[in-house]
């Protein structure tokens, strides 16, 4: 599937490993989603279903029904010729899903404060090591990884499946220009509104964690947007 002067996907060597468990339909649902939603796919790359079949050793079947369920939710576009790619997204568009990400991420972690207890905030401080640690190794998709880790390890103890859910889409259209912000945001570090979630979450401050939050998911999306 590479070809000259495109961009072109390139899988991790787990994926023989995952396609022996569970339904061959929903393993390549699942990890061609997660290539997504971590840019490990640039936007704007062609792809095709013979392509990604060869690259997952799979038949035809599982990957049409992936890239259907991916097209539905906005992680993949088709167009009415019917090539399939990652999509290029527009400044308005990045701008409506900062929004939402700034609306539904602070009210996630708030939620989640009462919950926060002390072996979560030392979970969070591991990942946020592992960030920095991607960071300076200038590895953006570890980096995208585990940031939303960071974020997804928080949110789950707010006990709203609906708007966690709902958030995990938005994260998934952003993914493949995630991997453009990060060249973008010259980092040397984790970022520093982590730190600021992470003293909130241990004093118990929300109007402070919902301020942390709130910076920390837009500040890089409105550079892109720029």
């Amino acid at each position: 599937m590479s070809t000259p002067g495109k961009k072109t996907l390139n899988l991790d060597s787990d994926i023989e490993v995952d396609l022996l468990v569970g339904s061959a339909n929903e393993v390549v649902y699942r990890r061609l989603r997660s290539l997504i939603m971590y840019g490990s796919i640039l936007p704007g790359t062609a792809l095709t279903l013979r392509g990604l079949g060869s690259e997952f050793g799979v038949s035809m079947t599982p990957i049409r029904e992936s890239v259907r369920r991916l097209v539905a939710e906005g992680a993949l576009s088709l167009s009415l010729s019917g090539r399939i790619s990652t999509p290029e997204l527009t400044n308005d568009r990045i701008e409506e899903l900062a929004s939402l990400r700034a609306l539904l991420e602070p009210d996630l972690a708030v939620r989640a404060l009462p919950r926060a207890h002390p072996t979560l905030i030392e979970r969070l401080e591991v990942t946020n090591s592992q960030i920095a640690k991607a960071i300076r190794e200038e590895d953006s998709v570890s980096y995208i990884r585990c940031n939303l880790e960071f974020h997804r390890s928080l949110y789950l103890r707010a006990q709203a499946p609906a708007t966690l859910a709902l958030l995990e889409t938005v994260w998934l259209q952003l993914g493949p220009t995630m991997r453009n912000l990060y060249g973008k945001l010259r980092r040397t570090g984790a970022p520093q509104q982590h730190y600021s979630i992470l003293s909130s979450l241990k004093s118990g401050d929300e109007p402070r964690l919902r301020l942390a939050v709130r910076a920390d998911v837009t500040q890089g999306l409105r550079l892109l947007a720029q």
